[in-house]
């Protein structure tokens, strides 16, 4: 009959389990749960910024912990206005989508926009002036001020 022995090298003081991050063992007062594995409070931080994390901030991708802005960066979805969870507080509707205010800004100049300034196509923002540039009429008095066409 064989029973169980721990190994002789590998003594158990009492710890838990191994670190996501390090691998070392992880004591029950410095321990922080995600996805059902154990973390250090001091290793719980974003795999790209080493931002620290907590459990409102963090975005786990199968074995690799991130803040959200950079979880957003790498897995999420890809285009301008994309990236970031947008929170209530700082939330601006724009094109049926929800935007960062300082994200909230013309495709094509980069100024900064308002509910009342803002111009939308195709789910892309844009100021008034641009958008009467690229898709605004076209033709003699509709845009093309100081082009004066005759035909003879």
């Amino acid at each position: 009959m064989s029973e169980s022995l721990p190994e002789p090298n590998m003594p158990n003081w009492g710890g838990g389990a191994k670190c996501g991050a390090c691998e070392k063992t992880v004591y029950h007062a410095e321990e922080i749960q995600c996805n059902s594995r154990s973390f250090h409070k001091t290793c719980f931080i974003c795999m790209t910024c080493r931002k620290g994390l907590d459990s409102t901030t963090v975005a786990a991708h199968e074995s690799e912990i991130y803040c959200k802005s950079c979880y957003g960066k790498k897995y999420g979805p890809k285009g301008y206005g994309y990236g970031q969870a947008v929170y209530a507080a700082e939330k601006i509707m724009g094109a049926g989508k929800a935007w960062h205010k300082t994200c909230f800004r013309c495709l094509l100049c980069g100024k900064s926009l308002e509910s009342t300034t803002v111009t939308d196509k195709d789910g892309e923002l844009y100021c008034k002036v641009c958008y009467a540039k690229n898709f605004g009429p076209k033709g003699r008095g509709l845009g093309n001020l100081g082009v004066v066409e005759e035909n003879d």
